[in-house]
């Protein structure tokens, strides 16, 4: 038998085990609780996280797959709240939603209650942990809650729920065009068409100086990555893109590809330098001027990408090794993006079935072969637009 001495400290280490159990118990049932979740993630943020009204109808979606790995697509998610903007009027008869709804194939295809843009009041708990399971643009795999949470929380004007204000557009059909930059538009002559669309949206290397007559001057939307912003300021200085478009009207459509759209969107509101990442240092001001506000700043929903890809989109390449490189191009993102608040679209520079005929840009002085990227697929983007002209959902120029 044990001696007095050595009885004293097995009953000492007893009770410091009890001791330990019972303040892990304490910590789980605090911390780790999903009411503690929320304080915790409340202290990230200034303000609080304002959730979704009760009784805000929500929807479930299939997108194929069956995979439920965090790089895959969910074969379903919780759409947040409809956004208004959206709400096509009953006076526009021939409206991108009536025309798809009446579509045997895109009725199918087509949902206008997804989400187009992402402002504060989505950035719940529940869609963080949503979305932190998907990679990016899908979603925010790998990314910090700070730095989502502390970008969403700036974008909390009304100006940021919506792509554009319908009653400060004339009445009956908003209709817009998206300028791509194809070389189909050298010698097009469709700048005053293009003019005279409400809204017309340009992409990446929007080189206007010098081809008015051909693509117009008029710029409502400029849509981009942070990575192919900077990557056409390099690559297109020599045909005069130097700065992309600035106007008192113009407003920016965000593409959320990787963390450095996060980081440089939530600078250009502050103004202030890029404090991380591969943009570190850079000023914001020279891109989107030095006024720029909140209100200019529109961010696309992951839901929305995801939502794009998987029904308009799908490509092949998600099927093999390097799935996670894929994403539709900017050109079709934002083609799409027209198509989900528009009412009527007409799309300019986009590949067309005798693209070999044009220049990869319409800018380029010699002619050069369309280039194709190995993280898009122009081919499924191309047969897409041809049949949603042939529906009657957008007019495609062609020649």
């Amino acid at each position: 038998m044990g001696s007095p001495h050595w009885k004293r400290l097995c009953l000492l280490l007893l009770a410091g085990l009890t001791s330990s159990l019972l303040l892990y118990t304490h910590y789980y049932t605090t911390v780790e609780s999903p009411t503690s979740q929320r304080i915790i993630a409340s202290l990230l943020q200034p303000e609080p996280l304002v959730l979704a009204p009760s009784g805000t109808p929500h929807r479930r979606w299939a997108l194929g797959g069956s995979s439920e790995s965090g790089n895959s697509f969910k074969p379903s998610a919780e759409l947040e709240e409809p956004e208004p903007s959206r709400q096509q009027p009953r006076t526009c008869l021939h409206s991108v939603m009536a025309r798809a709804k009446a579509d045997p194939k895109f009725g199918e295809i087509f949902r206008f209650d997804t989400p187009v843009l992402m402002w504060d009041q989505h950035f719940t708990l529940a869609t963080w942990n949503r979305l932190r399971t998907r990679h990016v643009p899908y979603g925010w795999q790998g990314l910090s809650l700070a730095v989502v949470g502390s970008t969403l929380r700036l974008l909390n004007a009304s100006a940021n729920r919506h792509l554009f204000d319908r009653a400060a557009l004339p009445g009956g059909c908003v209709r817009c065009a998206v300028v791509g930059n194809g070389g189909i538009l050298n010698g097009s002559r469709q700048g005053q068409a293009i003019d005279a669309h409400d809204l017309v949206f340009r992409i990446n290397g929007a080189v206007i100086k010098g081809f008015e007559e051909d693509v117009g001057t008029k710029v409502s939307f400029y849509g981009f990555t942070v990575n192919t912003m900077k990557n056409s300021l390099i690559a297109y200085e020599e045909y005069g893109f130097t700065r992309i478009p600035q106007a008192k009207d113009l407003k920016y459509i965000f593409i959320p590809s990787d963390v450095r759209d996060y980081v440089m969107l939530r600078s250009a509101i502050q103004g202030s330098p890029v404090p991380e990442g591969s943009d570190k240092g850079d000023e914001p001001q020279k891109y989107f001027g030095p006024e720029a506000s909140a209100e200019k700043f529109k961010l696309l929903h992951p839901d929305f990408l995801q939502y794009l890809t998987a029904r308009f989109l799908r490509s092949e390449i998600l099927n093999t090794q390097y799935s996670s490189l894929y994403m539709p191009s900017t050109g079709a993102l934002m083609l799409l993006t027209a198509l989900h608040t528009c009412d009527q679209v007409s799309a300019y520079g986009f590949i067309t079935a005798n693209y070999e005929q044009f220049s990869d840009h319409y800018y380029e002085v010699e002619k050069k072969p369309l280039v194709f990227y190995a993280n898009h697929d122009m081919m499924l983007e191309a047969a897409l637009w041809r049949s949603l002209h042939r529906a009657g959902i957008i007019t495609l120029y062609q020649r």
